[in-house]
């Protein structure tokens, strides 16, 4: 398995692997179905501070994951992790975040985080088992006061 960077002729694929509104909503943060058409082309982004990534098995992409920057607080977010639909439940979840982690690491930031939706219990575990931990409830509640929804914000513990 291989971390590469993201190019635009896999975004319909991605997008496809939300099968459902409220997966959608999980990689997105928008309950539509089929995903947002206008987010497609928005895979990678100009900003340089969001690195995007796809998971390879060979040649096949079976996963998705962003990496983003934030030097003026200096952490690093990994957010949006989707795997193939046909290849869950084998682990490949809990690969593609550690791969992740590489280049996370590699930024120089001391606190990585990612947000989860409360009901996403199978992403809930595998952050868990590759070595991720909740925050307070203090910084959950102040970080979600701007959010959409309430937030289960966890931070890696190495």
């Amino acid at each position: 398995m291989e971390l590469r960077g993201f190019s635009d002729e896999y975004g319909r694929l991605v997008a496809g692997w939300a099968g459902t509104a409220q997966e959608v909503g999980l990689l997105c943060g928008r309950n539509e179905y089929p995903f947002p058409a206008e987010l497609i082309g928005s895979w990678r982004t100009v900003d340089p501070d969001i690195q995007s990534y796809l998971y390879f098995d060979g040649e096949t992409p079976v996963g998705y994951g962003e990496v983003w920057l934030d030097d003026e607080e200096d952490e690093v977010e990994l957010a949006r992790i989707i795997v193939d639909p046909a290849r869950r439940g084998r682990g490949i979840g809990a690969e593609l975040v550690r791969a992740l982690l590489k280049p996370a690491v590699a930024a120089g930031h001391p606190d990585i985080f990612l947000r989860v939706r409360p009901d996403n219990a199978i992403a809930i575990k595998t952050y868990l088992d590759v070595g991720f931990v909740d925050v307070s409830q203090q910084e959950m509640d102040e970080w979600n006061a701007a959010q959409p929804i309430p937030y289960r914000w966890m931070r890696y513990s190495g």
